[in-house]
């Protein structure tokens, strides 16, 4: 009788949290809309000044020697046809700037219950060959190596000195890799080479996949332009978390006050006067003579009008139920190489179907000349075993605490209904909804939204 009781007094919480998050969610004046006024429109409810930037052709000239390429050189110009638009964004997709480099990385996953699954800190080297970024690499032949990644891990503590090194190629229909990798692990004191991950495969506790991480090759995938939006938020702060430390090039760091900042940083020259990102909403689906069996239906992006960043992206599974939504905060780090210079902050992923969330914190891109200094000895697999870090410096962004981890992402309900149906479980629609209310995070005990 008293588990009876139980079971019952359970199924009544749940339904309360999720009566409560369907009014959350319920309207376009919902907290999960942007604002109260309409801010996206479809491409037939655009005016014609904004309808001549675009071309809406879907069988367009392709490229003579690499057919499946655009006609028009990289970067294009006005008007932009959807998979035109696709290659812009592209060159600024990846976490890591397409230019040689070294980064200081955080990556923190949290659970729905209130648990960080590790804090994972490492350094990396970057060497982009491509000197004149997606521009050339568009035209090198499929299989050439164009980047490499020499990886240092610093955290957790049982890590420490364990060393990744990525040898990445151009793809096509011919040259499927995209990756050679290596590892070394110190304890064992031997380079082993490692399988290349499968594509929908998430990272350990991580809700980001290997080509979440890697990228996606828009030739692989149809384009389509879904009309515009304005964006005003991406990546959320807590109302806990009052400061976050950055740590600059030079090594020096400072605390930034997590109300000041703005999707595409401080400088981004297109803000509307509200303060929105005016951007281009894209829907994109895998080719089926390129990606038969791929684990992702369709993907939406918004992408800003200016520079073609991508600030939001969704993925939906073969069911058509939203599964990830992965939302960006991007600066110029470096303002004489303009597009080129905006790099990630802070890229949050939400995996909806666990509710999981990963945060990967990229504060400290320092440009190195790697073709200039001794590139074939830094990024070899013998380089593993020196154990030689090539930045003595730590990121310090890591979130310290559970209660301080970013909001999960805004839903928008509302926009683009026909191309996005938002369903839930009921019990993350709960969580969701009281994540507004209190703004923070709300943990789950016991299988229920409640505060903690």
């Amino acid at each position: 009788m008293t588990e009876v009781v139980a079971r019952t007094q359970r199924t009544a919480s749940r339904l309360m949290f999720a009566m409560i998050a369907v009014l959350v969610l319920g309207g376009p004046h919902s907290a999960f809309a942007q604002t109260p006024t309409k801010t996206w429109k479809t491409v037939e409810e655009l005016p014609p000044e904004e309808r001549a930037l675009l071309d809406l052709s879907t069988d367009t000239p392709r490229d003579s020697q690499i057919p499946y390429l655009p006609a028009e050189a990289y970067p294009f110009s006005p008007p932009y046809t959807a998979e035109e638009l696709g290659y812009l964004m592209f060159e600024l997709d990846t976490l890591r700037p397409r230019f040689s480099h070294i980064w200081l990385s955080t990556v923190q996953s949290m659970t729905a219950g209130g648990y960080i699954l590790g804090t994972i800190k490492n350094n990396t080297g970057v060497l982009y060959f491509p000197k004149n970024g997606i521009a050339e690499l568009l035209r090198w032949p499929a299989g050439k190596e164009y980047m490499r990644a020499f990886t240092q891990m610093t955290s957790p503590p049982e890590s420490d000195g364990d060393q990744q090194l990525w040898f990445e190629y151009r793809t096509d229909h011919t040259f499927t890799k995209k990756q050679d990798r290596y590892l070394y692990r110190p304890g064992l004191r031997r380079i082993r080479r490692q399988p290349q991950p499968r594509r929908e495969d998430r990272f350990p506790n991580n809700a980001q996949s290997f080509d979440d991480l890697q990228g996606r090759d828009p030739w692989e995938f149809t384009w389509k332009i879904l009309g515009t939006d304005v964006l005003y938020s991406t990546v959320r702060f807590p109302n806990t978390r009052p400061t976050i430390t950055i740590t600059r090039p030079d090594g020096s760091t400072y605390d930034r006050d997590t109300t000041t900042f703005k999707p595409m940083g401080d400088t981004y020259p297109a803000y509307r006067p509200d303060g929105g990102v005016d951007c281009y909403v894209l829907e994109s689906f895998p080719r089926t003579n390129w990606l038969p069996s791929y684990y992702r239906s369709k993907l939406i992006y918004w992408i800003d009008k200016k520079l073609f960043c991508p600030l939001r992206m969704e993925q939906y599974d073969h069911n058509g139920n939203l599964i990830l939504v992965a939302d960006r905060l991007s600066r110029n780090e470096y303002p004489e190489d303009g597009r080129l210079g905006y790099t990630p902050l802070i890229v949050l992923y939400w995996a909806t179907d666990i509710d999981l969330m990963t945060a990967a914190f990229h504060d400290y891109h320092k440009k190195v000349d790697w073709l200039a200094d001794h590139w074939e000895t830094y990024f070899s697999a013998e380089f593993l075993r020196r154990g030689w870090f090539l930045s003595s410096f730590k990121t310090r962004g890591d979130v310290p605490s559970p209660d301080q981890f970013y909001l999960r992402p805004l839903l928008y309900p509302d926009k683009f209904p026909a191309h996005r149906p938002i369903s839930l479980a009921p019990e993350v629609m709960a969580r969701v909804a009281a994540q507004e209310a209190a703004g923070r995070i709300v943990f789950e005990t016991n299988g229920q939204g409640s505060k903690q």
